[in-house]
C-alpha cells in the first residue's frame, strides 16, 4: 500500500525542520503560514474494493491528530459514496496551521525556545547578525552553547578595529587563542557582517588568512634555506648551517649568490651537495608567495627541482607566477627515462592546463598528463640518482662559467 501514512506526513515536516524553514519566520517573529502537506491516499476503486484497509489507514492518520491527540495537522475530508456501506469520507487534505503544530509533531518545541533565546541575545548585541541566523538556523542551534562567547568576539573587535595583536592578546573571560582559532569559519562570517568594511581586508579570505583579514598579527612566514658554497658564511665557525629566516628577514638578506636552487624533499634538500655561488631552498609545497618580496631573486638564476608528475609541472608553474625567469631541473624526458624502475603512480593527476611551463615542459607534461608513457606515471624527485644530479650541476656551473668569461671578454672587447 503506498498510502501516506502518520509517519509519512512526520517525514515531511521533518524535511522541512532540515532545512530551515520552520525556523526562518521567527527570526522577524512572523507566524508560519499554513502548509499543505502532500497526502496520497486511496483511489476511487481502492474505495470501494479495500474499505477495511482505507479504515485503518484512516484511524493511523487520526491518531496524531485531534480530537484523539494534540492538535498535530489538520485533516480535510471529502465525500464519497459506498455501494454497501453509503456516504462516507476520507481524508482529502492535511494542513500545518501553526508553528506550534509542525514542533509537537517532531519534537522539536526545546530548540525553538533555545532559538528564541539566540535570537534574543543576537538582537541585544549585534542586530546586524540576524541575517546570518535566518539563512543558518540549524548551523546557531548547533553552536547555542558558545553562541554567547562568539557575539563577545564580534564585539570586542567591533571595539577594536584592525588590533594588531596576536590572537593570543585578545582578553576576554572564557575567550582564548584556541576558541578564535577553532571558529574561524562561521566567525568570518559573523564579523563580515558586523564589522565596517574599512575593518576588513578584503584580499584575505579563507580560514588560513583570517588574521590578515580582520587585522591580527600572525605567525611569521619562514624560509629555510642551506648556502651551498663554503665561502658564503652567515654563521661564524666551521658548520653546516640549516637556516630558517622569517619572510621580512629574507626579503632583506640579498645573499652574494648567482644561484638558487629550490626543491621540495627535505632529504634532497639537506643532501644537496656543494657549488660554488649557490644556496638551495626548502620549498614545501605550493605557497611561493612567502618569495614575492626578496626583490634580489629576480637578479639571480633560479632553478625549481620537484617530482616529475603533473603536480609538480603545477607547482613550477605556479612558482613562476612570482618569479618568471625560474628553470625547472631535472624534469625533463632524458631524466624520466633514464629512472624507468623508479616510476611510481601519481594517485590524483592533475588535468587543467599550466599557462606558464616552456614549449619543453608543456610537452611533458602532456604526456603525464595523457597517460602517453604510462598510466598516472610518476617519478619522485628523490628516486633520481644522487650522481645524475651531481653531474646536472657540474654542467650548470661549466655553462654559468663560460657565460662568465664570454660576459668578461665582452667588456674587455668593448673597451
Amino acid at each position: 500500500m503506498s498510502w501516506t501514512s502518520a509517519a509519512d506526513l512526520r517525514a515531511q515536516v521533518q524535511k522541512l525542520w532540515d532545512k530551515g524553514d520552520l525556523l526562518r519566520p521567527c527570526v522577524h517573529g512572523e507566524a508560519m503560514l499554513p502548509r499543505r502537506l502532500r497526502l496520497v491516499g486511496p483511489t476511487s476503486t481502492e474505495l470501494t474494493e479495500r474499505f477495511d484497509d482505507v479504515r485503518a489507514w484512516m484511524t493511523d492518520l487520526r491518531r496524531t491528530s485531534p480530537p484523539h491527540g494534540a492538535p498535530r495537522y489538520r485533516i480535510v475530508l471529502r465525500e464519497f459514496r459506498h455501494r454497501v456501506l453509503g456516504s462516507n469520507a476520507v481524508p482529502d487534505e492535511v494542513w500545518l496551521d501553526t508553528l506550534d503544530d509542525a514542533l509537537a509533531l517532531i519534537g522539536k518545541q526545546k530548540d525553538v525556545k533555545r532559538f528564541a533565546s539566540l535570537l534574543q541575545l543576537t538582537r541585544e548585541q549585534h542586530p546586524a547578525l540576524l541575517p546570518w541566523l535566518e539563512k543558518r538556523p540549524l548551523n546557531a542551534l548547533a553552536l547555542a552553547d558558545v553562541w554567547p562567547r562568539l557575539l563577545e568576539v564580534v564585539s570586542w573587535l567591533y571595539a577594536h578595529p584592525r588590533p594588531g595583536i596576536y590572537l593570543r592578546q585578545v582578553d576576554l573571560i572564557g575567550v582564548d587563542s584556541k576558541f578564535i582559532e577553532a571558529n574561524r569559519g562561521v566567525l568570518s562570517e559573523l564579523l563580515d557582517l558586523a564589522l565596517p568594511l574599512d575593518a576588513i581586508d578584503a584580499s584575505a579570505s579563507g580560514a588560513s588568512q583570517f588574521c590578515r583579514r580582520y587585522g591580527f598579527k600572525d605567525k611569521p612566514l619562514r624560509i629555510r634555506f642551506r648556502l651551498l658554497d663554503d665561502s658564503v658564511a652567515l654563521l661564524p665557525g666551521a658548520c653546516e648551517p640549516d637556516i630558517s629566516v622569517t619572510q621580512a628577514a629574507f626579503d632583506r638578506l640579498e645573499l652574494p649568490v648567482s644561484r638558487v636552487f629550490i626543491t621540495e624533499n627535505e632529504v634532497n634538500f639537506l643532501a644537496f651537495p656543494p657549488l660554488a655561488g649557490s644556496m638551495v631552498i626548502f620549498g614545501a609545497g605550493y605557497g611561493f608567495e612567502v618569495l614575492a618580496g626578496a626583490q634580489w631573486l629576480q637578479q639571480r638564476s633560479i632553478y625549481y627541482w620537484g617530482d616529475i608528475d603533473t603536480h609538480g609541472f603545477a607547482i613550477l608553474d605556479q612558482l613562476r607566477a612570482q618569479l618568471p625567469h625560474v628553470q625547472s631541473l631535472l624534469m625533463d624526458r632524458a631524466t624520466l627515462l633514464a629512472h624507468t624502475s623508479q616510476w611510481g603512480e601519481e594517485p590524483q593527476p592533475l588535468l587543467r592546463d599550466l599557462p606558464r611551463l616552456t614549449v619543453e615542459e608543456s610537452a611533458m607534461f602532456d604526456e603525464l598528463r595523457d597517460n602517453r608513457l604510462a598510466l598516472r606515471l610518476r617519478l619522485e624527485q628523490e628516486r633520481i640518482g644522487f650522481s645524475w644530479l651531481q653531474q646536472a650541476l657540474v654542467a650548470l656551473h661549466k655553462v654559468s662559467m663560460r657565460d662568465e668569461r664570454m660576459a668578461a671578454g665582452g667588456l674587455v672587447h668593448g673597451v
